[in-house]
């Protein structure tokens, strides 16, 4: 195992660069406390920030856009130790963390460790999610964003919050055709949102300019609707479209058919929780901010001694609070750290808290927008596959509940649900919510446990070549 270059730990290693994660390295970095911020990304920024490769030029600027490439200024300008491109794999106590670089393994043993791995998206499925062309709001986010690419050139776009909108008008503006935007939710509950959509004036107006301009161009907006089924018919899909209860159940009424070539759907975001579960972190469990995340207190600590969770994965809460919090996590560990006067942190750290307050109600409802409803659950259908790496459908979840699988482990255990390259990222929310239908147990039924390496990883990288010629045997056992 090749160790980082650099010489003596880091007192702070965070791992992911979204706003979260780069407020809270430059923190920690402006106090004077050596920084080491990892992500697997070539550049800073995370999902909402996303920067566009370096050959596309002469893009029309956007306001994400703007405040990603300012970030990423002020990070080149700080002394964080910044390195990108690299897949962190493993994590153990010590806060030793495994990367691997094009060049090969590399590891840092850090005093303290922040975990800023952002949200990661939900689906619920449905007959035919599976099919080429059908793809995640949030995959048709990185496709527009990163590489100015349309999912299709005819794209239905369906699920919950506030990601259908931005998408929707994405793929409008680089040139391509919205077949409908389906939202599960009613226009009465957007308009529930009114007062925390005032705490965020700007993004409240943009909002309302996007829908405008969806109807200008003719779009249909179907509210309180959602996918029922999507068939394939040659190279194009064929998308069944159905009214829904406020739960989130189907409900009766007229069906609509789409015909397109590509789909987006997305049901919101769940907390990114691969690396404080390995480090077995106490979790708690609340639906309106994305189901299961760490538990931690005002300063993002979790139960593990100098772990630290925040951002989104630590609860959804957008990016302009995940940015706030960021910095709350920075000056804390500065404080901790002795880098920091306790009553110069008494002073920076509360205006920060007022803002951040402030930015959290607006993610807050956006989030609660994206909360997993008990109907869609109950309305997944039976021949719907759940576990899209080892093809796990709903009804053979329900077949192992009925012989007495309980938790989402043992579901793991019975079925293999969970046990692809994926490791349940996709698939352990809806499948830990099947399993607590039957066993009647409330929060859900657990999570999968936390396992290395977190993502598929070439092992020869990992590994020096072994020529097999200068091995040294030991001598044979004695006849």
């Amino acid at each position: 195992m090749t160790v980082s270059p650099e010489s003596g730990a880091p007192d702070v290693l965070v791992i992911g660069a979204g706003p979260a994660g780069v407020e809270a390295a430059l923190a920690a970095s402006a106090a004077g406390l050596r920084v080491v911020l990892v992500d697997e990304a070539a550049a800073a920024g995370g999902q909402v920030y996303r920067a566009a490769p370096r050959a596309f030029t002469g893009m029309t600027a956007t306001p994400e856009g703007r405040l990603g490439d300012d970030l990423r200024r002020r990070l080149a300008e700080s002394a964080v130790e910044t390195h990108f491109g690299h897949l962190v794999w493993s994590v153990s106590l010590g806060f030793r963390v495994d990367a691997l670089a094009e060049g090969g393994p590399v590891s840092w043993s850090a005093r303290r460790l922040v975990v800023a791995s952002g949200a990661q998206e939900r689906v619920v499925p449905f007959p035919g999610w599976t099919l080429p062309g059908v793809i995640g709001l949030a995959g048709a986010t990185i496709l527009l964003k990163s590489q100015h690419m349309l999912p299709g050139r005819r794209t239905l776009v369906a699920g919950q919050g506030p990601l259908l909108l931005a998408v929707a008008i994405g793929i409008l503006k680089a040139g391509g055709e919205v077949a409908g935007v389906v939202d599960l939710a009613s226009r009465g509950e957007w308009l529930a949102t009114g007062a925390a959509l005032l705490s965020r004036p700007d993004l409240a107006a943009r909002g309302a300019g996007w829908v405008a301009q969806l109807h200008r161009r003719g779009v249909p907006m179907l509210y309180r609707q959602a996918i029922r089924r999507a068939t394939a018919r040659g190279d194009d899909i064929e998308v069944t479209v159905g009214p829904v209860e406020r739960t989130g159940g189907p409900a009766r009424g007229r069906e609509r058919n789409f015909t397109v070539d590509a789909v987006a759907a997305g049901n919101g975001l769940t907390a990114s929780t691969d690396v404080t579960r390995l480090l077995r972190a106490e979790h708690v469990f609340n639906e309106a901010r994305g189901g299961w995340m760490p538990q931690v207190d005002a300063e993002f600590r979790t139960s593990v001694d100098g772990l630290f969770a925040v951002g989104d994965g630590a609860g959804i809460a957008g990016a302009a609070a995940a940015a706030l919090h960021g910095r709350l996590v920075g000056l804390a560990i500065a404080r901790e750290l002795g880098a920091l006067a306790p009553a110069d942190h008494a002073t920076q750290s509360a205006s920060l808290r007022r803002s951040a307050r402030r930015a959290g109600q607006f993610g807050a409802a956006m989030a609660g927008l994206m909360a997993l409803r008990p109907g869609q659950v109950a309305g997944i259908a039976p021949e719907a596959v759940v576990c899209r790496c080892e093809d796990v459908t709903r009804r053979e979840i329900d077949a192992a509940c009925a012989e007495g699988v309980r938790s989402a482990n043992q579901l793991k255990a019975w079925t293999r649900c969970g046990m692809g390259p994926c490791q349940g990222r996709i698939c352990g929310d809806i499948a830990s919510a099947l399993v607590a239908r039957h066993a009647g147990t409330e929060p859900r039924a657990g999570m999968f446990t936390g396992r290395t390496p977190f993502r598929p990883l070439p092992v020869a990288q990992l590994i020096k070549p072994v020529d097999y010629a200068e091995l040294e045997l030991p001598p044979p056992a004695p006849l």
